[in-house]
């Protein structure tokens, strides 16, 4: 498995899982289980998720299927903005903790900007650090402005920036991503092949083609194709979970990028941070 190396030196795999969604259905329960633990056997060791995924029932099943293999896991889990200020930041940490059956995160995130004053949910979160409850942390749904903001609030030691990217949402690549780099902070792509709803492409299904793969297979790893980026599709089956991580082997050359950049141009203006 390919790493991506955090702002702390921490290494950690380049293909995750995401888990929205997950936790839902009780029909499906078993089978999504089974699907967080193949991709581990995979290498896919990064797990993602969020309280607010199904209202604590996402990470009631990523803790279940953890149990025995939380330590080979990286686990992330994201905090509402109402729940990130002082006083509130350590009670939704620890019923996260509870509900996923460890006494550590990897990586905590703000699900996305709010109300609460940044400089507040930093010391709230360099506080949980201290207490050991979490790793380190992270914000999620931060775009330019937002990223400048964190770090004039003291932010340096945000490790991600989780943030909606794929091959029909590049504006990040005009101004986010080129802050982030100079910041040595990698990107976290959620939805990186778009919730499964790819549009029609003559140049993902001419590319998929060529390297005997899918375009949702192509589209993952146009993703992957930086190496500070890391992905979570979501897969909620085990043969769902097989085709990502192939994506990771596949190895574009510039002409698939070029014909790729042909139907989904870069972006050549600032635009507004799209949130899923």
């Amino acid at each position: 498995m390919r790493t991506v190396t955090l702002p702390d030196h921490a290494e950690v795999s380049a293909l995750g899982q995401g888990t929205w969604r997950m936790g839902e259905d009780p029909r499906r329960r078993e089978q999504e289980i089974a699907a967080l633990h193949a991709g581990v056997d995979l290498g896919m060791t990064l797990i993602d998720t969020a309280e607010m995924y199904g209202d604590g029932a996402t990470e009631d099943l990523v803790g279940e299927a953890l149990a025995g293999v939380r330590d080979q896991v990286f686990l992330i889990s994201k905090v509402y903005p109402q729940n990130a200020g002082r006083g509130r930041l350590e009670k939704a940490c620890e019923a996260s903790l509870k509900r996923l059956k460890t006494d550590r995160l990897d990586l905590y995130l703000l699900h996305w900007r709010g109300s609460v004053p940044l400089a507040e949910t930093i010391e709230g979160m360099n506080a949980l650090v201290q207490a050991g409850k979490i790793r380190r942390w992270g914000v999620s749904n931060f775009d330019h402005a937002d990223m400048e903001q964190l770090f004039r609030a003291g932010g340096e030691d945000c490790a991600t920036d989780q943030i909606l990217y794929n091959v029909t949402e590049r504006g990040a690549e005009f101004d986010l991503l080129p802050l982030l780099n100079r910041h040595l902070i990698p990107v976290m792509a959620y939805s990186p092949i778009g919730q499964g709803a790819l549009p029609t492409s003559p140049a993902l299904s001419a590319v998929a083609k060529r390297h005997d793969a899918t375009p949702y297979q192509v589209a993952l790893a146009w993703v992957l194709r930086d190496p500070r980026v890391i992905a979570i599709p979501k897969a909620g089956e085990a043969a769902h979970v097989a085709d990502n991580r192939r994506a990771l082997d596949l190895a574009l050359t510039p002409e698939d990028l070029a014909a790729i950049d042909a139907d989904f141009p870069p972006p050549t203006r600032k635009t507004h941070l799209a949130m899923l």
